[in-house]
C-alpha cells in the first residue's frame, strides 16, 4: 500500500478509535522544509466533526500512528498541523523496490479508458505560428501525460481545409502566381501559400481605398470589393465540386500539408488521425433533424433551427441557418459523434483550443448531454491564454505574424550562442553541435511554455528561456548531463542491492531526494486528472533543484564507505531515470553531454 494511502486510512482509524467518529477524508501534503517531518496531516477539516483545541487533536492522532504504525517513528504538532517523521527504512525499502524498474511512475495497460485528444487543427492558409505552438505542445503533452497515467489515447486534429480564407490564397496565387510553386521558389509549402493569403489581403485593401475615393463608406467597400466577391464565387464553385476549383484547391492544399508535416516533425508532435473540415462540414444535420423531432432544438418563423439553453444560464444558438446550412456548432456536433463512431471505445475528448473559444465549448457539451451520449460527460475543453513576445501581439493577415519555424530556428541559434559562450562543447563535432542546439533549443521553448498554467497569458522570451540557471528547460537538460557524466565516471559496479541495515541514517539531502522519487506517480495521476503539463514541469524543477543541492553538500564518488557510495550513485542514476521520464511527457529530450 501506498504511504499515503496507509496513512489516510490509519488517521481514520485513530479518530474512530479514539473520538469516536467516522471520517470521510484525510488531508495529507508534504511537510513545509522548515518543519520537522516528511508527511503533514491538516487537522482543521477535521473541526467539522470534533470538537476540541486542535493541537490536542494532532497530539492524540499522532500517539496513535506512532504506536500502531511501524513507518512513523516521530511526531511534531504545530497549531493545526500533524507532522509525522516517516522511518529512513521505509525510503530505502521503496527505493530498493523501484531501483530497476525502468517505466518506474508510468501505467500500462490503457485498454480501459480511450481518450481522444485534439490539437493543432489549423487553417490551411498560412503556416503554423507561436499560438499554434503552444496548443501543439500543450496537446500533445497532455496526451503523453493521459497516456502514461494508463488511458488509451487517440492523438487528432481536424484541419480547416475549406471556406473563404483557403480560397482568398487560391484567388492570389491565380491572379499574381505566374505558376510558382514550392520547387520553384525554393520556400515550405505552408509559407508559399501564406504568402498568398497576405498578396490578397494588401489587393484587398487596394481595391477598398479605391471604392472609397468613389464615394463609397467604409461597410460598403468591404462588401463590395471585386477581389472579394471573386473569392466568394470561387468558394461557391468550390462547394458545386467544380473539377478546376477543386484541382487548384487540392494542389495548394497538398503544399501546406508538407510543410506542416516538416514543422511537426522539428516540433516533436505526432497525430493517429487526422479529420478534415471537407469531409466534416456536413456532419451534424441528421442529428440536429433527429433532435428537432426530440424537441431538444425547435424551429423559428424562417426555418432556421435552434437550441434554448437560458435555463443553463447560457443563450439560445443557432444549429442551423434559414436556408438549412450548417453552422460550427452543428459541425462539431456531428464531428464528435462521428469519432465515437469511428473509435467506438472512446470514453471522453479533449479539445486544446483557445480560451476565445470558452462559451462555444459549453454550448457543444450542453447539446451533446441534452442529445443523450454518456461520453458526453467526459469532454474538456483545454482552454489556454495567448503567447505573446515582447514586441508585442501577433497578427496574421498583415504578414506580421510569429512564424513557428523561424522561431524554433531562433531558439537553436540562441541555444548555440549561449552555450558556445559557456564553453561548454569541447570535443563535439559540428554535426552533433547542431543537433544538441535543436535540442536545447526546443527544450527550452516547450519548459517555458508548459511550466505555465494553460489559462494564463504567456510573455515569451527566447532569450530567458534558453538561460542555463533557474526555471528553464536547459537547467533540466544540463542536471541530466551532469548525472550522467557521475554514471560514466563511476569506475565500480554499484548495481549491488544496499540494504536498509546497512545504511545507518539517510542525510536530509538524500531523504529529500527519495520523497520527491515516491511522489512521481501520484504526481502523474493528478497531472492527467487537471489536464496540467504545468505540474509535471514544476515537479520535475523541483527534483532537479533537490538533485543539485545533494550533489553539492554529499559526496558521491568520494565517498569513501562503498556501501554509501553505490547507494548515493544509484540514487543518482534514478533520479536521471525520473527526469527524462517526467520531461518526456513534456516532449523534451535530454542529452548525455553537455
Amino acid at each position: 500500500m501506498h504511504l499515503e494511502n496507509l496513512i489516510t486510512q490509519k488517521v481514520k482509524e485513530a479518530v474512530e478509535a479514539i473520538y469516536d467518529i467516522s471520517l470521510q477524508s484525510v488531508e495529507l501534503q508534504p511537510t513545509r522544509k522548515e518543519f520537522e517531518g516528511d508527511i503533514t496531516v491538516v487537522v482543521f477539516p477535521m473541526l467539522k466533526l470534533l470538537k476540541g483545541n486542535p493541537a490536542a487533536i494532532g497530539n492524540a492522532v499522532g500517539e496513535y500512528l506512532e504506536r500502531e504504525v511501524k513507518e512513523v517513528v516521530a511526531f511534531n504538532t504545530i497549531k493545526g498541523f500533524l507532522n509525522l517523521v516517516i522511518s529512513d527504512t521505509y525510503y530505502l525499502n521503496f527505493f530498493n523496490g523501484i531501483r530497476t524498474d525502468q517505466s518506474y511512475g508510468y501505467v500500462s495497460g490503457g485498454q480501459n479508458e480511450a481518450i481522444m485528444v485534439e490539437y493543432s487543427s489549423p487553417n490551411t492558409n498560412k503556416p503554423l505560428h507561436l499560438g499554434h505552438i503552444r496548443n501543439n505542445l500543450l496537446g500533445y503533452s497532455v496526451a503523453e501525460i493521459l497516456k502514461a497515467a494508463g488511458k488509451k489515447v487517440y492523438k487528432t486534429q481536424i484541419i480547416n481545409d475549406r471556406g473563404i480564407h483557403i480560397c482568398k490564397s487560391m484567388l492570389a496565387w491565380k491572379r499574381f502566381g505566374k505558376g510558382e510553386t514550392p520547387e520553384s521558389s525554393g520556400l515550405k509549402g505552408d509559407k508559399l501559400v501564406g504568402n498568398y493569403y497576405v498578396a490578397f489581403d494588401r489587393a484587398y485593401k487596394d481595391e477598398m481605398l479605391e471604392l472609397k475615393s468613389r464615394g463609397m463608406s467604409e461597410e460598403e467597400a468591404a462588401r463590395e470589393a471585386p477581389i472579394l466577391k471573386e473569392a466568394q464565387e470561387l468558394l461557391r464553385r468550390w462547394e458545386a465540386a467544380d473539377p478546376q476549383v477543386v484541382a487548384l484547391w487540392n494542389m495548394m492544399n497538398g503544399w501546406v500539408y508538407d510543410g506542416f508535416e516538416t514543422t511537426y516533425k522539428n516540433l516533436g508532435v505526432d497525430f493517429d488521425r487526422l479529420y478534415y473540415e471537407s469531409n466534416t462540414y456536413l456532419l451534424g444535420k441528421d442529428v440536429v433533424a433527429e433532435g428537432l423531432e426530440k424537441g431538444i432544438f425547435y424551429k423559428k418563423e424562417d426555418g432556421s433551427v435552434w437550441i434554448d439553453l437560458t435555463d443553463e444560464g447560457l443563450d439560445e444558438k443557432i444549429v442551423l441557418r434559414s436556408d438549412g446550412t450548417a453552422v460550427y456548432m452543428t459541425q462539431d456536433i456531428g464531428t464528435a459523434i462521428q469519432r465515437v463512431k469511428d473509435y467506438p471505445d472512446i470514453t471522453g475528448m479533449v479539445y486544446t483550443v483557445g480560451n476565445e473559444q470558452d462559451y462555444h465549448f459549453k454550448v457543444l457539451f450542453l447539446i451533446l448531454k441534452k442529445l443523450g451520449y454518456s461520453w458526453a460527460e467526459n469532454l474538456y475543453h483545454l482552454s489556454y491564454g495567448m503567447v505573446d513576445l515582447p514586441s508585442g501581439k501577433m497578427k496574421s493577415r498583415e504578414g506580421t505574424v510569429v512564424d513557428a519555424d523561424d522561431l524554433m530556428e531562433e531558439m537553436s541559434e540562441t541555444a548555440g550562442s549561449i552555450a558556445a559562450e559557456l564553453g561548454k562543447l569541447e570535443g563535439y563535432t559540428e554535426a552533433e553541435k547542431k543537433e544538441l542546439y535543436h535540442m536545447i533549443g526546443m527544450g527550452a521553448l516547450k519548459y517555458y511554455i508548459l511550466k505555465v498554467d494553460p489559462k494564463k497569458r504567456i510573455l515569451f522570451n527566447p532569450e530567458e528561456s534558453v538561460d542555463f540557471q533557474g526555471n528553464t528547460g536547459p537547467f533540466i537538460q544540463y542536471t541530466y548531463a551532469r548525472i550522467q557524466s557521475i554514471l560514466r565516471k563511476a569506475d565500480f559496479d554499484f548495481n549491488t542491492n544496499v540494504l536498509a541495515e546497512e545504511i545507518e541514517g539517510l542525510q536530509d539531502k538524500e531523504k529529500q531526494l527519495l520523497k520527491d522519487l515516491e511522489a512521481f506517480p501520484q504526481l502523474i495521476q493528478a497531472a492527467a486528472a487537471q489536464y496540467s503539463p504545468a505540474l509535471i514541469a514544476n515537479y520535475t524543477y523541483d527534483l532537479v533543484k533537490d538533485f543539485n543541492s545533494f550533489y553539492q553538500q554529499v559526496p558521491i564518488l568520494a565517498e569513501p564507505d562503498t556501501r554509501l557510495r553505490n547507494f548515493r550513485t544509484q540514487l543518482s542514476k534514478k533520479v536521471g531515470e525520473v527526469i527524462a521520464s517526467a520531461v518526456g511527457l513534456l516532449g523534451i529530450q535530454v542529452p548525455e553531454r553537455m
